[in-house]
């Protein structure tokens, strides 16, 4: 079995890697590695030969997460609205005097895949927009060079392909899902008919597109994951990055990164290998990542917990239907963590008493209930007590955890996160949630620009929208975009994904401004941030920065004011 197979293989799992094994250039059966960067890599082991995916066997730094879409479709119109567009400034610094569009700027799509026969992704002399799609999912041709998987079509092919009546029997490239398609429109799409009938926030940028295969199913089923849903792993979106740094870099182009994707586990402070990478790429200069900040605000999938007294008992509902479920517990250093767990019918698992690390099996008496406790005492990127617990065929009802200090300090403080609420197979939340610190990860990545969202027709925040801070009081999110009902080409949509879209487009505006037109040719992704933070338009009703603001909404106008020297009164 050669490499490429190893990675499309169900019988070989991925592990993330921040140092170059002795092994990597060998050839061996048991494994495959693919560098991503320096030495951060990714390692394909067989399954049937190594230990049991776990924060135990490996440590949790290194496990691939599971990421979710950020937007679904929406009620409304299919009528295109330029609301969203105009209450950003975005298309204000479309016209005269600054003319930004776009131009001469790349912006990179990490998604479902794009319907590249679409006019919005088209000259108007019907040539295509996209420089390149590497679909990880269509094994029929040409991988990119350097990487051992999925085929790459250029714009040479896709314009061949445009000629024909059947453009798919030549570029195969399909979207199936649409979400890809969609932000990328909302981001990057051409005016069609002057503007009047479609418009991106950059319309003239260039494309390049990844989309994603789909997570293998024994990743699914460790993280208890509900059937169906899209869902796509580190390990390949790490790759896709890397693609579009090697893809768009030789050109010498400024280029924006649009993430359109999330998942609610993780540190929640921008510690992961997959935050750091994305770190150093928007410390780079002429390169921006826009991240979007999730739809888990109102999903009651978030528990924060302070140990004022010896025990505190967590309560979570889980419906019928339910077959199974992780949860993460993150308590901070430098106090100590014990649970318990009690069933809905009055069942109780004793304390579990944990070493360094370890993992404990439980089977109830009287459920059928199956709870498995993975418990780190010292996660490597945080230094915090991790705690991973998996339940299967939970029985539906109330269930208790009891959480108590072995040892407590003045800020005992605990979080848990279940997955997103996509990834839920039924009903399932905590009878006392906390809305904040629910932006999903990658968003706590520093000098990314992350954002909320909120209802441009009446300015009010959207409820289903993550909120930060981060876990440790990390400043996310630096702004919020329009995220309801905005006008892409597969009809209206709603969620996260669409505020990023809208950021992504603004953030190449800035580029084009700063390093196409050499205004400010040594900008990086930290310092885009900075404009659009300093340009956001306050929200006086709240703290500052605000936990669901940011630093304001965005507002082109005033960025380029503030840029000018004219600030505000």
């Amino acid at each position: 079995m050669n490499c490429r197979e190893k990675i499309l293989s169900e019988d070989y799992m991925s592990i993330l890697l921040d140092y170059v094994p002795e092994e990597a250039n060998q050839e061996d059966e048991a494994f495959c590695y693919q560098q991503v960067d320096g030495t951060l890599g990714i390692y394909y082991l067989d399954r049937s030969a190594v230990l049991p995916l776990s924060p135990v066997n490996y440590l949790y730094r290194y496990l691939p997460q599971l990421f979710c879409l950020g937007a679904f479709p929406a009620a409304g119109s299919r009528t295109f609205r330029t609301e969203p567009l105009e209450g950003s400034g975005i298309l204000a610094q479309q016209r005269p005097p600054l003319e930004l569009t776009g131009r001469r700027v790349v912006m990179a799509f990490i998604d479902t895949g794009i319907s590249y026969e679409n006019p919005v992704f088209r000259y108007s002399d019907g040539s295509s927009r996209i420089l390149a799609i590497w679909d990880q999912t269509d094994q029929s041709g040409q991988s990119p060079e350097g990487f051992l998987y999925g085929t790459e079509y250029v714009r040479e092919q896709i314009d061949r392909a445009l000629e024909l009546e059947d453009p798919h029997s030549l570029v195969p490239e399909k979207d199936e899902i649409g979400h890809g398609t969609a932000v990328a429109s909302v981001a990057a799409g051409s005016r069609l008919e002057e503007g009047s009938l479609f418009t991106g926030a950059a319309p003239d940028c260039e494309i390049v597109a990844v989309k994603l295969r789909p997570a293998k199913q024994y990743l699914r089923d460790y993280y208890r994951i509900a059937d169906k849903e899209p869902a796509y792993s580190t390990d390949d979106i790490l790759l896709a990055v890397k693609y579009v740094q090697q893809f768009v870099i030789p050109l010498y182009r400024p280029i924006v990164i649009c993430l359109g994707l999330g998942t609610s586990f993780g540190s929640h402070s921008g510690v992961s290998l997959f935050s750091e990478y994305l770190q150093r790429i928007a410390r780079s200069v002429s390169q921006a990542v826009v991240i979007g900040g999730g739809n888990e605000g109102n999903t009651a999938g978030h528990f924060r917990g302070r140990l004022t007294e010896n025990q505190q008992q967590v309560e979570l509902r889980v419906g019928e239907g339910v077959t199974g479920f992780t949860a993460e517990l993150w308590g901070s250093k430098p106090s100590v963590f014990r649970l318990a767990v009690r069933s809905p019918g009055g069942e109780q698992l004793p304390e579990v008493e944990f070493g360094l690390g370890s993992t404990v099996e439980y089977t109830f008496v009287y459920e059928k209930t199956r709870i498995q406790i993975t418990d780190t005492a010292n996660e490597r990127n945080t230094g915090d007590q991790l705690m991973l617990i998996r339940f299967t065929a939970p029985s539906p009802g109330v269930w208790t955890f009891l959480i108590r200090g072995a040892r407590v300090f003045p800020e005992s403080i605990f979080d848990i996160w279940l997955a997103p609420q996509q990834f839920r197979s039924g009903e399932l939340f905590f009878l006392v949630p906390d809305p904040d610190v629910t932006l999903t990860v990658p968003s706590y990545t520093t000098d990314a620009v992350t954002v909320t969202f909120y209802n441009s027709e009446n300015g009010s925040f959207y409820y289903r929208s993550g909120r930060g801070f981060g876990r440790t009081g990390e400043i996310k999110p630096d702004l919020a975009a329009p995220g309801v009902e905005i006008s892409t080409v597969n009809g209206p949509y709603s969620g996260s994904s669409m505020a990023a879209a809208l950021t992504a487009g603004a953030c190449a505006q800035l580029m084009q401004w700063c390093v196409a037109e050499n205004n400010y040719p040594r900008i990086s992704g930290r310092g885009i941030q900075t404009f659009l933070s300093r340009g956001a338009r306050e929200q006086t009703q709240e703290e500052y920065p605000s936990r669901r603001w940011g630093y304001g909404q965005l507002d082109m106008r005033r960025t380029f004011d503030e840029i000018a020297g004219n600030y505000p009164e």
